[in-house]
């Protein structure tokens, strides 16, 4: 085995050019190692691809993701970046416009099957535009889909047609944001994959960047996603993550909270009203997570006791493995509709006009800000 590691380290995946690996299966080039022998020798993900049409998401860092999306502007391409609606300024890649050049981005957003189905579309498109907007991404067009419901699928197809024009597609994405989903999805209904695959070598490049053939000789180009350890979901223990993933609608929880109350949202956040009339809040977070509600004056005692228990996991052990919480002072303005966003977690929306002086401790690092009500 010592000498078939020897020959692995200078071997690179036929598939996608990845330097090959049998340490990891989370990074590129993870290769099986009863799989090392194969000739020619390809990485896990492309092997899915090939057999089973299956694009599995592999992640670098932000510095090696910058490095491979720095090369786009050089090209003439259609860059679709897309992002989750749930966790919308944690996945939105900042400076993108930069790296891309000229080349035109549509703004695929997903995962709209987790609000309410109340929600109004079009007033969805326009917080949506704005919010791209303030952050200096300009978008050639937006489009709403759930690529796990299959929900406004056709119009990211529709998109594709009309904006291409003949160009590749560079697909770039954050993590979690369902990006391996939607590229199965493309793989199935707008790419001639089997076709190429059981005729030619699968094309691709390195950092694992794969290229999936097109008809027309383009291609359709996979990125990694990209890790921000500003997001809640980067620093939560593993086991603990799919709670905080919602997986079908948010059932939002509303409480009426007078000053000097706090809310602690699993043992993972600290929310405090600390000044201003009595008004409601609105809690859009996964229902697989705890809610308790105490008094401020008690709440330092209250985490201290049964942080990681009463309060809901991760557990004390985990907790001590991620950032100490820091604190987040935000003020509502009088007659302003405003959200309090946690990257990762969700948002609670502040309902009252009548202003607001809040707290809200989080894992140090984690993005916490005031934007403008999403519903």
């Amino acid at each position: 085995m010592k000498e078939e590691q020897l020959s692995l380290a200078a071997q690179s995946c036929a598939g996608c050019g990845v330097k090959l690996q049998t340490e990891n299966a989370e990074l590129p080039g993870f290769v099986p190692e009863q799989a090392v022998v194969r000739e020619p020798a390809i990485c896990q993900r492309c092997f899915r691809i090939r057999n089973y049409n299956e694009a599995s998401s592999v992640t670098v860092d932000q510095n090696e993701f910058l490095k491979l999306l720095s090369s786009v502007a050089t090209t003439d391409s259609l860059v679709v970046h897309i992002v989750d609606l749930y966790d919308f300024e944690g996945s939105l890649i900042s400076g993108l416009q930069r790296f891309v050049g000229n080349n035109p981005v549509l703004l695929v957003v997903n995962k709209v099957d987790l609000l309410p189905k109340s929600m109004n579309l079009n007033r969805l498109r326009n917080w949506v535009q704005q919010q791209a907007k303030s952050e200096g991404l300009r978008t050639l067009d937006i489009v709403l889909c759930s690529a796990k419901r299959n929900i406004g699928f056709e119009h990211v197809i529709e998109a594709l047609d009309r904006h291409r024009k003949g160009r590749d597609v560079y697909v770039v994405g954050a993590t979690n944001v369902g990006k391996s989903t939607l590229i199965n999805r493309l793989i199935k209904d707008y790419s001639d994959l089997e076709r190429e695959l059981t005729t030619s070598r699968y094309p691709g490049t390195t950092l694992d960047a794969v290229h999936i053939p097109l008809d027309d000789d383009k291609f359709i180009i996979d990125t990694p996603g990209i890790v921000y350890p500003t997001r809640m979901t980067e620093i939560v223990p593993r086991g603990f993550l799919q709670s905080l993933l919602p997986d079908k609608p948010i059932k939002p929880l509303v409480y009426q909270l007078n000053d000097q109350q706090t809310l602690f949202i699993g043992s993972l956040v600290r929310f405090d009203f600390v000044e201003g009339e009595r008004q409601s809040f609105t809690l859009y977070i996964s229902n697989a997570l705890n809610v308790h509600r105490t008094k401020m004056e008690r709440a330092d005692a209250l985490y201290e006791d049964h942080q990681g228990e009463l309060l809901g996991g991760p557990s004390r052990e985990e907790l001590a493995e991620m950032p100490a919480w820091t604190r987040h002072s935000l003020r509502v303005p009088r007659g302003a509709k405003k959200d309090v966003f946690i990257s990762g977690l969700g948002w609670i929306q502040v309902n009252g006009e009548a202003g607001a002086l809040l707290d809200l401790y989080a894992p140090k690092g984690i993005k916490v800000l005031l934007r403008d009500s999403l519903i």
